[in-house]
């Protein structure tokens, strides 16, 4: 897994003056929450981050699921990305949230789903068929020290008029598919291999889809 740190200061300010303030200073507001029950560090803790330094870990694809390092003064401590509010208009984070966590801590992530030998596709290649995707993230549960940066997908193998659903993912051990643990009637489509026009494969393959 890759490894990210953020700097923060402790946010004594609040209200929009204050945070309209930090942003014309090169600062985010954001705040951390979470951590063990019965622990002073469970408070939610106003804070202060550097917009440059946040803006370079979001270009990341793993930022959105990884555990980071959070330092704030002397004291580090693991978080994960929550949210971000961002400008309608301009490329500009306006807040965000970090949720405190331990390896152990159970938690639902939104990770992208990865696509490979989608070129060496045999339902592309020697079928004439075309890949379309249902799904590009996956919402999973599992403890915060399994999360994985992404779920990989070998399409080479994928034939025409295939459909994979959820369950018919790889997942990591310890991670889940939060719609399966709804039941089994939330096995939607991930990835379809759809048929050349006319083919009665790809009026399996697109019913399968819907």
């Amino acid at each position: 897994m890759s490894e990210f740190t953020l700097n923060a200061e402790i946010r004594e300010d609040s209200g929009k003056g204050a945070s309209r303030r930090l942003r014309r200073e090169n600062g985010v507001p954001a705040i951390v929450y979470g951590g063990k029950a019965g622990s002073n560090d469970r408070k939610p803790q106003s804070i202060t981050l550097k917009a440059n330094e946040l803006a370079r870990a979001l270009e990341e694809e793993a930022f959105y699921s990884s555990i980071i390092t959070l330092t704030v003064g002397d004291k580090s401590e693991q978080v994960i990305l929550k949210d971000l509010q961002r400008h309608p208009a301009k490329d500009l984070v306006w807040h965000a949230d970090f949720l405190r966590v331990s390896k152990s801590t159970k938690i639902k992530a939104h990770v992208p789903l990865h696509f490979i030998n989608e070129d060496s596709c045999v339902g592309v290649k020697m079928g004439g068929g075309k890949i379309a995707h249902q799904l590009t993230n996956l919402d999973i549960i599992c403890a915060a020290g399994d999360l994985p940066e992404f779920i990989e997908i070998d399409m080479a193998n994928v034939e025409v008029g295939t459909v994979i659903h959820l369950s018919d993912l790889k997942l990591p051990k310890g991670v889940e598919s939060l719609a399966l643990s709804h039941g089994a009637d939330h096995d939607t489509s991930v990835v379809t291999v759809i048929a050349p026009k006319g083919g009665a494969a790809e009026e399996e393959g697109e019913d399968a889809a819907e």
